[in-house]
């Protein structure tokens, strides 16, 4: 063998080590610059909030204590934490949902009457809590997304057929999900995660898939409707997770991946979307499950 061809491999395996020592340092500092944002928007009462300043509330625990875990980070004052969800009242859906979940991460005990408090909040129909919300609503299935994901994770779903009828029939001519016959991409999210966590098989719902397909953007991401070029992070989010259900994935994942990385601000928290917004906790985890299911994290 040529010396110089064996220089040359040997200078290239010398390169690409040094681009992945590079890539991996790299990503240490983007993770320390996130890790940065969350850890300083601890309370003393061991919740965190969106923001310095502000009281803890449930969502943004969650949300907090997600990030930390998403990072492979240990969640400081943990006792703090566990202490300060266990004294949250749990009287509607979303505060049950979010304290629920956080305890969860924090390693807490199923609470053996969760599913009876769960299903306390069942309609006649099948639903649960409210359909009837309001324009600025994350979709009007949102309720019974959570509902049906606690009792999944509790492994209680059986005897939910007339739930699965009801988020069936919601169905619209399009393919999608929404209210007024009007589909958009997250009630359309919602209803197939809430049926996926019923175990009715998703991946047969070839409309639903058309329709989250028309919000995909070639420039990255999805819109929350087809034929706009806005796209937000949970919209990605929603995009991207309601494809994974049904066994495909994005077609445009480098364009997405730079659209994600360009939400991100200075305190390494992220904003909703490149142009606009402040990082919240919500927004940070959802750039973080967009990453993770395109393998950059």
């Amino acid at each position: 063998m040529d010396l110089s061809d064996v220089g040359k491999r040997i200078a290239a395996s010398e390169q690409g080590v040094s681009n992945h020592l590079g890539s991996e340092l790299r990503r240490e500092a983007w993770a320390a610059r996130i890790l940065d944002y969350v850890l300083h928007r601890q309370n003393e009462d061991g919740g965190y909030a969106f923001a310095q300043g502000l009281e803890s509330n449930a969502q943004d625990t969650f949300y907090g204590l997600a990030i930390l875990r998403l990072l492979n980070a240990g969640s400081p004052r943990i006792e703090h934490t566990l202490r300060w969800l266990r004294s949250l009242p749990t009287r509607d859906l979303y505060a049950l949902y979010y304290v629920s979940k956080a305890l969860w991460i924090c390693g807490e005990p199923n609470n053996g009457g969760l599913r009876d408090r769960v299903l306390a909040f069942r309609r006649a129909d099948g639903s649960f809590g409210t359909t009837d919300v309001d324009i600025e609503a994350t979709s009007e299935l949102i309720s019974t997304f959570m509902a049906t994901e606690l009792i999944c994770r509790l492994g209680h779903s059986e005897n939910m057929e007339a739930t699965v009828n009801w988020l069936r029939g919601r169905q619209n001519g399009d393919g999608g999900f929404g209210a007024g016959h009007r589909s958009n991409l997250r009630s359309t999210f919602h209803a197939l995660a809430s049926l996926n966590n019923l175990g009715y098989p998703v991946e047969s719902m070839r409309g639903a898939v058309g329709f989250i397909r028309s919000c995909e953007l070639p420039g990255g991401g999805f819109s929350v409707v087809p034929g706009i070029s806005i796209s937000y992070l949970e919209d990605i989010y929603y995009g991207l997770s309601a494809l994974e259900m049904a066994g495909e994935r994005s077609s445009y994942p480098e364009n997405t991946t730079a659209l994600v990385y360009s939400c991100q601000n200075s305190n390494g928290g992220f904003r909703r979307s490149p142009d606009l917004g402040i990082s919240t906790f919500e927004d940070t985890y959802f750039a973080l499950m967009i990453l993770r299911e395109l393998g950059r994290v």
